[in-house]
């Protein structure tokens, strides 16, 4: 058995989140103990939520991982170029997970379907360079219901400080925007991420209102 095929089984079986001896695991999956040690560190070094210890066992904790499917070779080729995609848009947490995502594709993909030239695609632009300072901050905001401070120019061009319930964040293959409800405005507001002045948090939190979440406001773009 190849070792990626091991690993691949290995997360299948860790999946039922139960806690597994390595000596079990070694005769279930015909190699040595020490071996079974060695490939349970490598699966926690890639950042899967692996617990445990020799002579205790191990399990995975909030597993993450993606039932078994077959992609085709043009399905490779579009997931390889969405994540090369997001890599460019120079956010550095996202290039981080993007290239550890990349290689765990990598190590599981059949031979008909690796493309040596796939990581020379580059996708970036400046817009998505003048944003990437403020998207971690935006992606924390909208998992965890916090207000903003956002600075952003008005129609005269004169930068204006709103205050923001960040809802949802669009790329559009050069430009990043955030769907917002704007105290301001009253009002849903998109707003381009690279034309932002300066974004915080303003120590404030919300909770979904109606007429105020993401559904509101794309059932408003699309009333049927």
């Amino acid at each position: 058995m190849r070792r990626s095929d091991r690993l691949f089984d290995l997360v299948q079986i860790l999946r039922d989140g139960k806690l597994h001896r390595a000596a079990d695991l070694g005769r279930r999956l015909g190699v040595s103990t020490r071996t079974i040690w060695r490939d349970m560190g490598t699966l926690a070094a890639s950042g899967l939520p692996i617990e445990g210890a020799r002579g205790v066992g191990y399990q995975l904790r909030d597993p993450t991982t993606l039932p078994p499917m077959t992609l085709t070779r043009d399905e490779f080729e579009a997931l390889r170029l969405g994540i090369t995609l997001v890599a460019g848009a120079a956010d550095p947490m996202t290039a981080r997970a993007a290239a550890s995502l990349r290689a765990k594709i990598g190590a599981v993909a059949p031979a008909r379907a690796q493309d040596p030239g796939a990581d020379s695609f580059v996708f970036a632009s400046a817009e998505a360079a003048r944003a990437a300072p403020y998207l971690a901050l935006i992606r924390r905001a909208i998992r965890d219901h916090l207000t903003l401070a956002l600075g952003y120019p008005d129609a005269t061009g004169a930068a204006r400080t709103r205050r923001i319930r960040p809802l949802h964040l669009d790329y559009w293959g050069r430009a990043w925007t955030l769907t917002a409800w704007c105290d301001l405005s009253n009002d849903f507001k998109m707003f381009r991420v690279d034309l932002v002045t300066s974004l915080g948090h303003d120590g404030g939190a919300f909770l979904p209102e109606p007429g105020r979440t993401v559904d509101d406001y794309l059932a408003r773009l699309d009333p049927r």
